[in-house]
């Protein structure tokens, strides 16, 4: 069993059942005795997914293509929406999702040949559109480093979302990438405060770290975005105007915000971590929460997921929208190249006959 403390280091309180399981657990008690359980560590496995570009046609994305190397995410974001799609292999969407890791081993090999078919148009690929491409894992794993030596070598470019200050380890592809204009770096602040940030997001960097990782791409000439995400009211709403001015300082050049979604299991998961680390503030957060999502704890409907609705959600627009303009971030996105992207490698010999 998994205790309802949270362990050292990780985000969700319990390791609720998968809504597809057929038996229900929970943790009592029986008066016996107590016994330590084992601190959780994290496990990998191997994903074997016969296709590593996913494709969406969301009008609220923009982008059409994205690449998960991994599922699951050691950063343990208690709020963190993709926590549901560990159901779907049998796991919970509490702490398993944050543990029981799964890794594309193969992702460079396959990207290769996804990217150099033949009936393969070129559009910007995401990285990070789900779990963080940056996580932990990716120290040693390195996944995302190759996929990224993929892209450079066909010049197809790639938009990067991350809350982690380890993306600086590949910063001389991310510098090639830049040259050619073909890269975008996502870089997310949820909070300043190092207490809240530790709490919400346990083995992500801290915001010092990601401001210092900000400064660092800027001065390798790297654009950057920043997203204030998710905008959580009642908890962080309070320091939008201070991230996006922290986030200009270091060298920004626009900016995005979210608001926070909590489907399926998250909505439970993200109340068990309310009324352990602030239950004097969970009525409050959970009620404001409903009055962006039209009197729900989450709604999934286009354009409107993203924002919410509602004067809670208009006035935070309005404080984001003249903020940016006063930090200087209200420049558009950038364009990146498409038109470099290359059948063939750097290099090799192409034959016209079979070309």
């Amino acid at each position: 069993m998994i205790p309802k403390s949270t362990p050292k280091g990780r985000g969700a309180v319990s390791n609720r059942t998968g809504r597809f399981e057929s038996w229900d657990h929970e943790e009592f008690q029986d008066g016996w005795y107590h016994e330590e359980l084992p601190v959780l560590k994290t496990t990998i496995e191997v994903d074997n997914a016969r296709s590593v570009i996913a494709r969406n046609q969301s009008p609220d994305l923009p982008f059409d293509r994205s690449i998960n190397m991994y599922r699951g995410c050691e950063h343990g974001c208690t709020y963190c929406y993709a926590r549901p799609s560990h159901t779907y292999l049998g796991y919970s969407a509490g702490l398993d999702f944050e543990t029981k890791l799964f890794a594309k081993y193969d992702v460079a090999e396959k990207l290769t040949k996804e990217i150099t078919a033949r009936s393969y148009q070129c559009q910007e690929i995401a990285l990070g559109s789900n779990t963080d491409p940056y996580q932990p894992i990716e120290k040693n794993l390195r996944l995302t480093r190759q996929i990224l030596e993929v892209l450079l070598e066909y010049r197809h470019p790639v938009q990067i979302t991350t809350k982690s200050a380890s993306i600086v380890r590949d910063m001389d592809v991310l510098a090639q990438l830049a040259q050619f204009n073909l890269v975008n770096v996502n870089i997310s602040i949820t909070s300043l405060d190092a207490s809240l940030s530790r709490r919400l997001e346990p083995r992500a960097s801290a915001p010092h770290s990601r401001l210092k990782a900000v400064s660092q791409l800027y001065q390798h000439q790297i654009p950057i975005t920043i997203f204030v995400a998710p905008v959580i009211p009642g908890l962080n709403d309070h320091e939008i105007e201070a991230i996006l001015e922290s986030s200009a300082q270091a060298g920004a050049r626009r900016a995005e915000w979210t608001m926070i979604r909590l489907p399926l299991e998250v909505a439970d998961l993200f109340r068990e971590w309310l009324m352990e680390y602030y239950p004097h503030r969970e009525t409050r957060v959970m009620s404001l929460i409903r009055q962006v999502r039209g009197g729900r704890k989450n709604r999934s409907d286009f354009f409107e997921r993203m924002r919410g609705t509602g004067p809670i959600a208009e006035m935070i627009q309005k404080r984001f929208m003249i903020a940016i303009r006063k930090f200087g971030l209200d420049l558009p996105p950038v364009e990146l190249e498409v038109a470099r992207f290359r059948k063939s490698a750097a290099g090799a010999v192409q034959m016209s006959l079979f070309d």
